[in-house]
């Protein structure tokens, strides 16, 4: 059944664009700052995330050749399982277009299963890297991608030469995935919104540690689960007041008995209103 939307706390998922040298790695970190919690690094840019160890405290994973999507998955879920807050993936490029990644691991495939035929292979490719992404959308994680952009040189004012980031190295679409997409520039470092669902940048700016602590505020202004529980509960107890016998009250304390799932400190009103619910049709039935 239809009902009424509402937006409940979330998870970051945020993608860093821009070419070599506009701050992606340096940006990320400020960020992760701000957010809290401790900071994971999957590094595939030869270990240049630890060149800012003096500005941030992280935990760093090297991730070598081939950047297969599954190695990455393996990387998070070792995220995840160490507990860390936040995770930065420098660079989710790799995934696409470095070796061993999604291009280079479909053509070998078209080559040795498909007789050439790319589009082919691309039905067993595909799967594999979107289970990359749904890792990504799914996880228990602030998460944060940076991705490179194909790099076009401009005349800018003065005959100053400018580096704009252009398309980013990933598959097609993959902004779609990330409620913030940031695209950084070379002179500057400044960031301007490509997709912004938190309408939080309207304009462009300098990315520091106060900008993850604004999206942090932004992510935790939802619904809580708790809260969300705690107003499903009422219902719930409802039902048990009203029902008619015990085969009724049974099934509506099952019901929230889901509803406060991880929420020790909800069960003893379910519990109460439940023994209250079974006297009351324990007198009834005594007194027929």
């Amino acid at each position: 059944m239809f009902k009424k939307a509402e937006r409940k706390q979330a998870k970051l998922r945020l993608a860093l664009a821009g070419p070599s040298g506009s701050g992606k790695t340096y940006s990320a970190l400020l960020l992760a700052m701000g957010l809290g919690g401790r900071i994971a690094v999957i590094d595939t840019e030869s270990g240049s995330a630890e060149l800012y160890a003096d500005i941030a405290d992280f935990d760093v994973l090297n991730l070598h050749a081939p950047y297969s999507p599954e190695r990455y998955v393996d990387a998070i879920s070792n995220a995840e399982q160490s507990g860390y807050t936040v995770l930065i993936i420098d660079s989710y490029s790799h995934e696409w277009t470095g070796s061993g990644g999604c291009l280079e691991s479909n053509e070998k495939l078209a080559h040795q299963k498909f007789k050439g035929n790319t589009w082919a292979a691309w039905n067993e490719t595909t799967p594999r890297h979107r289970k990359l992404t749904d890792k990504i959308l799914t996880s228990s994680l602030h998460i944060i991608c940076t991705m490179r952009s194909k790099t076009e040189t401009v005349q800018g004012e003065g005959k100053k030469i400018l580096k704009l980031g252009m398309k980013s190295e990933q598959r097609d679409g993959t902004d779609y995935e990330f409620t913030v997409v940031l695209d950084l520039t070379h002179d500057g470092h400044t960031a301007m919104a490509s997709k912004d669902r938190t309408k939080l940048f309207d304009q462009p700016e300098l990315i520091s540690e106060e900008t993850g602590k604004r999206l942090l505020d932004w992510l935790n202004s939802g619904v809580s689960p708790e809260e969300r529980a705690k107003e499903l509960l009422v219902d719930a107890i409802a039902d048990i007041t009203r029902a008619p016998d015990m085969a009724a009250l049974e099934s509506a304390y099952n019901a929230g008995r889901a509803i406060v799932q991880g929420f020790d400190n909800l069960k003893p009103a379910l519990v109460a209103a439940k023994e209250i619910r079974k006297a009351e049709l324990s007198r009834a039935r005594e007194s027929a």
